[in-house]
């Protein structure tokens, strides 16, 4: 049975819906570490370091600063990422003059998942702006950069407006943009690749939840891998962007790699890998047993 194309559309933008939701609930606070430990290395010895003076600071609850913009951000990002997959694979199906039924290669899917992280990020990038802040605004107010902190999200909203205008929200657009389009390449590469191994020759349809959870959390790692420097330059223009005018990418990227190092691009790398493999892995999961669940459904009627 042919699905019409707003019916697929609507079930890939609730199944990413569902993924992010998982994803952020299971990695918010390897992702707060990360952020932290991104934009105040010398801060931190290290991602127990981190852990620890964190819930002495703050309490457990400074684990999951941002996670309403973090829950936004990976709603929207990931029922967008999800529904532009579906017609970036048939853009690409297009494109090699096959039919639109037949399966494309993994390394096919990874370029429909290129293409797709870039309407993506447009609405990423205001939410993770508003998440970073909130996650390093403690350190921001240690540091001296910033008298007093915002410690809601609508106050930090408001702050942005105030100070910057609405364009002020897409602040680390260009590095947002850099670390997306390759990274989705690599995200979709990997766990289309990894299904591919664990399916041996099945359809990968059948595959149970474990494999799954492997092959997005490979997918996952991947990403993190192959962006992360990026991703490291991005947070702190948006957060060091508090604080007054900050450099774009170029200029950030030359000077913590002339003041701090090349180590500094790789600051927080560790919680980034372990909340990559969990909350990818999870992500992948809800979003192929939902997906799932609402084909059975449309296919019953």
């Amino acid at each position: 049975m042919r699905i019409n194309p707003a019916i697929q559309a609507a079930i890939d933008l609730t199944a990413g819906a569902a993924g992010g939701t998982a994803c952020v609930v299971t990695g918010q606070p390897f992702d707060t570490a990360k952020v932290k430990m991104q934009t105040f290395p010398d801060m931190y010895k290290g991602i127990v370091d981190c852990f620890v003076k964190t819930y002495k600071q703050v309490g457990f609850r400074g684990f999951y600063k941002g996670t309403t913009p973090a829950l936004v951000a990976n709603i929207a990002e990931n029922s967008v990422l999800f529904m532009c997959y579906g017609f970036c694979q048939q853009i690409v199906r297009k494109i090699v003059g096959v039919d639109r039924k037949t399966k494309l290669s993994d390394l096919q899917n990874a370029a429909a998942g290129s293409f797709a992280s870039a309407f993506a990020t447009l609405v990423l990038c205001p939410t993770e702006l508003v998440k970073c802040r909130l996650q390093a605004m403690h350190e921001m107010q240690l540091s001296g950069k910033i008298i007093q902190g915002h410690n809601t999200v609508w106050s930090v909203v408001k702050g942005v407006i105030q100070k910057d205008g609405p364009l002020g929200f897409y602040r680390g657009l260009s590095s947002t943009l850099l670390r997306e389009v390759p990274g989705y390449f690599f995200f979709f590469g990997g766990y289309e690749l990894s299904r591919t191994f664990f399916a041996s020759g099945r359809s990968k349809d059948e595959l149970g939840p474990v494999p799954l959870l492997l092959s997005g959390g490979f997918g996952g790692s991947c990403l993190w891998i192959a962006v992360y420097p990026v991703d490291c330059v991005k947070s702190r223009i948006q957060v060091l962007s508090m604080a007054g005018k900050q450099a774009g990418f170029m200029g950030t990227f030359v000077t913590v790699v002339r003041t701090e190092g090349v180590l500094a691009l790789y600051s927080g790398l560790k919680p980034t890998m372990i909340r990559a493999f969990l909350a990818n892995g999870a992500l992948f999961v809800a979003y192929e047993y939902s997906r799932k669940l609402m084909m059975k459904q449309i296919d019953s009627y």
